[in-house]
This record gives C-alpha cells, sequence and structure tokens, in this order.
C-alpha cells in the first residue's frame, strides 16, 4: 500500500485511529445526554435534542473539542463526567503492533489529536499511549483544528517536517481531505473507528480495518 522506504514522520490522530471511537461516541450520545437530563430535570429526548444541536452549531471547530466549552455550555463538570465511563477507553486490538513496528523501523511517530489536553491526559492515563511516541501534540495549543488549514500551516512549522515523506492516519475523511488540500503525500483513513459500529464504505483515500493490512511492509 505505501512505499515505507519514502516516509520518515508519521502523524496519527488517536480517537478512532488508535483507540476505539466507542467510549467517545457512548459519552458524547449516551453518558452525557442522560446526565444532563437529570441535572436540567428534562427528558432524555429533549436533552438529546439540545445537546445534538449544540453539537452541530460548533461542529469541525475548536470548541466542539473543548471540555471546558461543553462545561459551560452544559454546566457539568465534564470531565468528571468522562472519568464515569473512563472504563471503556482501550486502545483497538491492533494499534500497539503498528506502533511497535513504526519504531523499529526507527520513524518519527507523532500523535495529533484534535482531543482538549484533560481528554488527552485521561486516556494516557488509561492506555499508556504516550510511550509509543516521540511527541503528542493537542491542536488546542494552536488554537484550531485538523479541519483547518492553518491548522496545518502552523503544525508544519511547528514540527518542520516534509510534506513529501509523511504519511497522516485517521478516521475522519474531512480532516484527511483537509491534510491531503495542504498537500500531504501519504494519507490512510481507518474504516472502522468504533468497534460497536460497521465499518464506513470508504473509496476517497486508500482504507484498512486492520493495521496487520500494512504492518508486513513497515520493516
Amino acid at each position: 500500500m505505501f512505499n515505507w522506504a519514502e516516509i520518515d514522520t508519521v502523524l496519527l490522530d488517536m480517537d478512532g485511529t488508535l483507540l476505539d471511537l466507542h467510549y467517545d461516541n457512548h459519552f458524547w450520545k449516551s453518558h452525557l445526554p442522560t446526565r444532563y437530563a437529570q441535572h436540567h430535570d428534562i427528558s432524555e429526548e429533549d436533552a438529546h435534542k439540545l445537546l445534538s444541536q449544540g453539537y452541530q452549531d460548533v461542529a469541525g471547530t475548536i470548541d466542539w473539542y473543548c471540555l471546558d466549552y461543553w462545561a459551560d455550555k452544559t454546566q457539568l463538570p465534564i470531565v468528571e463526567l468522562k472519568k464515569e465511563v473512563q472504563h471503556l477507553i482501550q486502545m483497538r486490538d491492533d494499534a500497539h503492533d503498528f506502533l511497535i513496528a513504526l519504531k523499529k523501523a526507527d520513524k518519527d511517530v507523532i500523535l495529533v489529536t484534535n482531543a482538549h489536553p484533560d481528554a488527552l491526559a485521561l486516556k494516557i492515563e488509561r492506555t499508556g499511549l504516550d510511550k509509543y511516541f516521540d511527541q503528542l501534540i493537542s491542536t488546542h495549543q494552536f488554537g484550531v483544528t485538523k479541519e483547518s488549514q492553518l491548522l496545518w500551516q502552523r503544525l508544519h512549522e511547528h514540527l518542520k517536517f516534509d510534506k513529501s515523506r509523511t504519511l497522516f492516519v485517521d478516521d475522519s475523511l474531512p480532516i484527511l481531505k483537509s491534510a491531503q488540500m495542504f498537500g500531504i503525500a501519504h494519507l490512510l483513513a481507518i474504516a472502522n473507528p468504533d468497534s460497536k459500529l460497521p465499518s464506513n464504505s470508504i473509496t476517497d483515500f486508500p482504507a484498512i480495518e486492520h493495521y496487520q493490512d500494512v504492518i508486513t511492509d513497515i520493516c
């Protein structure tokens, strides 16, 4: 799928790419609406409607990923609520072997996530994900998300990576398209980010359901 001799830097998304997206989907679509309904004394149906509209209003922006924003918006302790279901945080079954293969091949491996720093810290605590990486980057430090060309410009200035020799892996098609627009040469989509949901049909980018499909070619 890739000529790994032409790749020096690997930029990796976190949620849905290395971690099972089930945790995040469960929190935002089920757990938070339940707690919101209880706190504001409304029906869960109304809570779902209000939160879903709120999600749509800020989709793709830094607010969507900002736990402080949602704490203010919902008047709930979002970080503490996320900890209530932290047992669901887990790495994809195939992620460990993939990450180890990248390090053995002496690639520069960098996590680039839109996750808020508090969410990143919780997931690192639960999974030990940080041990696999040369750098961990939350896009909140740049004030914009991976959906934005400004993020890629700032990230490029920060990391000095060679776009022609960089692979970026993500489960979000809008984000992959943003990376493609910026000029990153090698792109890979994850078709099955949530272990509890069917795989997505992806035709715009090379896509896999298991990292074993690329591991054998890395070394």
